[in-house]
């Protein structure tokens, strides 16, 4: 189960090499990089759930590093697997990539193309990271991402004024919630003195 970061690897290796391309690709080498990664995140979501099964679906943390150490406070970067994660996993890794082969050949010809295979890689990413985390400030994270993703894929045509509008509207929705999400982590470290799960 130590492939388990890969199913977030993957997508945001994919989001990195189609932003970076800025569009100088054609749409197939940006299709096959979106909907690659996102494959890959899936067959490796099969291989961990194949060996979750096999382990006597045992719940499993993967500790990759800790990101910041003030006082008692500890902000570790862990991935955790369970029944409710794998299937949600699955989901996520599974739908996605049938998304993105849906979209390989309904966005064709479209302007932005490579784009919006960019911020889709980073959607999937950021759900898996939501999905996957062993604590709350890591799900913030997540869902910050996938909060920051709704709104670049709402307004992906942003010459249209509506469609900018639509997409304002959600991110000061999701900001507002965004908030009192905020609040709840610090009352809750407040009170537990802990952010994990567990």
């Amino acid at each position: 189960m130590n492939l388990l970061y890969l199913t977030v690897l993957f997508p945001l290796i994919g989001f990195l090499l189609l932003a970076f391309s800025r569009g100088r690709w054609s749409e197939n080498l940006s299709a096959t990089i979106g909907m690659g990664s996102v494959g890959l995140a899936a067959l490796t979501t099969a291989m961990v759930g194949f060996d979750f099964f096999a382990n006597g679906q045992q719940a499993y943390t993967q500790a990759l590093w800790t990101w910041m150490h003030v006082g008692n406070f500890d902000m570790k970067v862990n991935l955790t697997l369970d029944g409710l994660s794998l299937t949600m996993l699955s989901v996520v890794t599974g739908v996605g990539f049938f998304i993105h082969m849906f979209a390989s050949w309904y966005m064709r010809g479209e302007e932005g193309y490579s784009r919006f295979f960019a911020y889709t890689n980073l959607f999937i990413a950021s759900m898996v990271v939501l999905v996957l985390a062993d604590n709350l400030m890591l799900m913030y994270l997540g869902w910050e991402g996938v909060g920051l993703c709704s709104y670049l894929l709402i307004g992906f045509y942003y010459s249209n004024p509506e469609t900018g509008k639509a997409a304002m509207k959600a991110f000061i929705i999701t900001r507002v919630g965004d908030v009192f999400l905020a609040f709840g982590l610090f009352i809750l470290y407040n009170e537990l003195g802990t952010l994990t799960f567990r």
